[in-house]
């Protein structure tokens, strides 16, 4: 799943405040997330945190899954191409 610091996570189940969105403050192995309903953070295993994932809001878009899960493999580590320079040679 192709997440990026400063997604807003929906979760599942709510936090004990009531809140069902976490702020991603660390993406790696672990997840480091603060609940946006009171602050809370907390450090949850990636694959326990992406088993609990219902949506995700990126710059102010609220992302399907599955656009989520394609975009690893869409080719965020492709090179651009650069032109080639027109020199007559």
């Amino acid at each position: 799943m192709n997440l990026l610091v400063g997604d807003i996570l929906k979760m599942k189940k709510p936090h004990p405040c009531g809140s069902k969105e976490w702020e991603l403050l660390r993406v790696g192995m672990d997840f480091r997330m603060k609940c946006l309903g009171c602050g809370h953070m907390v450090m949850l295993a990636r694959a326990q945190a992406e088993k609990n994932i219902r949506g995700v809001v990126r710059d102010g878009n609220t992302l399907s899954l599955d656009s989520i899960k394609n975009a690893g493999t869409s080719g965020n580590g492709a090179k651009r191409q650069e032109p080639e320079a027109a020199d007559g040679k």
